[in-house]
């Protein structure tokens, strides 16, 4: 089958883009699930996004409208958010660990008159929809792609019930680009979400990147692993795909991504951070346990060889004819076939985002010879302000401002951006908005920062979370946790603790698969966190990557004292957004008693 990508014309909509690729790639696959046991190829997927629109124009729904979407990573997902897309209504995601109180919120912030879920979550939904009516907020339909109980409207019902006066071509050719495309609810580390609200607009000016690594076409293809909440995973793996044409393969358990990458060979792939710091320990723990000295020895070799390669590239050095002559060999007896068994020797676009990669991660994938460029943005940006090009990758930036994208440091060292890619606003908060984006159109991040001479942009962590520790000396958490995450395998979500005390302290929860591992190597009878947590052998190993971080921290920086905690902290928890960033004040109010025993109080 030969490849046949759209016109290079930028379309004005993401309408207009997916049924560009729809007329040029029918019988090119557009969405599998993982296994291939379904797959829709272009031409069925934009049949059965007609069937969908049809029967949600039945329902009354249409432009102004806004639609919900609670699923798992699942074709589904694509087809209904591109369905409602095309009536000229707007969907948004939620989490699908969202509490009964916090859907309805969002169900009266976003003023949705339907919800799309499966079936295990409308018990969930149905509960939401009822407490929003007792509050005067009503959500008249709530859609099942699955088996659908009582009180829900089946998907294939829905299809099967067109309205027969509904003008598919003319709504979606109806759209226009300032249209809203979607509602992101941000996870926010204190308060109720807010809704960001962005455009067509924002999201084909941000796309304009993906130019500067080759474009792509039908033969890309794309992992959907993330929680489609997320505006990254929105980005990578829905929108680039509607413009595009690459393929999605949707992975719903995030212990299946590394079954993924095997299976789907991805061109394109978004890795949050901890996905890279958790590769990197299992690839060197199969380093280390190579039972032959030689190969081993050869194994260490290449991989030194390959980092020495991204930092001489990282700090703009050219290698001498003999370096590069070491590179291509090492890359031909170990690291080629490294990356071929992880699945990740197709990548042509490879990104790291949402938080900081540990420098030393993002080195060892480099001298793997994998491209893993860092982006920075937030969702008021549509994701991406930033980010490193495969050419030239300076680690330990994020890269350099996106096609469009103005960026600048306030004087009080914060970043700001400024661009077609900047949000609409806040949905129904227009105070908010003119809190966060200027009367010149600057979006203020929250972020401090700075530039070096050629446009790279260095973060230093959230302006409201800097530790001054009792001597009055200033510190990023941020990168303390990194350098602690980096040096400690066993580490999973780290907290330091340091605002006006004597010292820095840290809250460390194991990471389960890890931890697990690391049990059975060491032939530990009670493999529950809670006893790893107290086993002294656990937590010799973490001392020692204490130690190892320490050893790269200043000496404010430094952690004295560690507790591990005996649970882990989930994703959309008290202690977590969804987005996996830190509570730090819940953190702080439900571990006080261990954090003053840090402190001998």
């Amino acid at each position: 089958m030969s490849s046949s990508k759209v016109s290079a014309v930028r379309p004005r909509t993401l309408c207009e883009a997916f049924q560009a690729n729809v007329a040029a790639n029918p019988e090119w696959v557009a969405l599998r699930t993982l296994g291939g046991g379904q797959s829709l190829t272009w031409r069925e997927y934009g049949e059965r996004v007609r069937s969908i629109a049809a029967g949600l124009a039945k329902l009354g729904i249409g432009p102004g409208d806004t639609v919900a979407i609670m699923l798992t990573n699942r074709p589904e997902f694509h087809l209904c958010d591109t369905a409602i897309l095309h009536t000229g209504a707007t969907p948004f995601s939620v989490y699908n660990t969202n509490p009964v109180d916090l859907l309805v919120y969002q169900f009266g912030n976003a003023g949705n008159r339907a919800v799309i879920c499966e079936r295990q979550f409308a018990p969930q939904i149905l509960a939401a929809v009822e407490k929003a009516a007792a509050q005067g907020i009503t959500v008249e339909h709530v859609i099942c792609v699955d088996d659908a109980p009582a009180g829900t409207l089946a998907l294939t019902a829905l299809e099967a019930d067109p309205d027969p006066g509904f003008d598919f071509e003319k709504s979606w050719r109806a759209v226009d680009p300032e249209d809203l495309l979607t509602i992101v609810y941000t996870s926010g580390t204190t308060g109720p979400p807010k809704g960001v609200e962005l455009t067509h607009t924002n999201f084909i000016e941000n796309s304009r990147v993906v130019d500067e690594f080759g474009g792509g076409g039908p033969e890309d293809k794309v992992v959907s692993y993330l929680p489609d909440a997320h505006a990254a995973n929105r980005w990578f793996a829905h929108y680039l795909s509607m413009t595009r044409g690459a393929q999605i393969t949707t992975c719903p358990d995030l212990k299946q991504v590394a079954e993924a990458l095997v299976e789907v060979h991805p061109s394109v792939f978004l890795g949050v951070p901890r996905v890279w710091v958790k590769v990197k320990a299992a690839l060197e723990d199969r380093f280390a346990a190579e039972p032959s000295p030689v190969r081993r020895a050869l194994v260490d070799w290449a991989v030194r060889t390959g980092r020495a390669r991204a930092r001489a590239v990282s700090d703009g050095r050219a290698q001498g004819p003999f370096d590069t002559l070491r590179y291509r060999l090492a890359d031909r007896l170990v690291l080629a076939t490294v990356r071929e068994r992880l699945g990740l020797d197709k990548v042509r676009v490879a990104v790291t985002g949402s938080a900081p990669i540990p420098p030393d991660t993002h080195e060892f994938f480099l001298g793997l010879g994998l491209p893993l460029c860092e982006g920075y943005g937030m969702t008021e940006c549509t994701a991406g302000a930033t980010v490193g090009r495969p050419e030239r990758i300076k680690i330990g930036t994020v890269g350099t401002a996106l096609p469009g994208a103005e960026v600048r440091i306030a004087e009080d060292g914060e970043v700001l951006v400024r661009g077609r890619m900047v949000m609409r606003g806040y949905r129904n908060a227009p105070d908010k908005t003119a809190e966060t984006v200027d009367a010149d159109g600057w979006l203020h991040t929250g972020d401090i920062g700075a530039l070096d001479a050629e446009g790279f942009l260095t973060i230093v962590d959230r302006k409201k979370e800097i530790i001054i520790n009792a001597a009055g000396k200033n510190m990023s958490p941020t990168n303390i946790e990194n350098t602690i995450t980096e040096n400690t395998p066993l580490a999973g979500a780290v907290a330091v603790i340091g605002e006006a005390r004597p010292y820095n302290t840290a809250l460390i929860c194991l990471d389960p698969d890890l931890a697990a591992a690391f049990a059975e190597r060491h032939q530990l009878t009670d493999r529950s966190i809670a006893a790893l947590a107290a086993d002294p052998i656990v937590r010799a190993s973490v001392q020692e990557g204490i130690d190892a971080a320490n050893a790269k921290l200043s000496r404010v920086e430094q952690i004295k004292k560690f507790a591990i905690l005996p649970e882990v902290w989930l994703p959309g928890s008290d202690c977590l957004t969804a987005t996996g960033k830190l509570r730090r004040k819940p953190i702080a109010i439900a571990y006080a008693a261990t954090i003053d025993s840090l402190y001998g109080q």
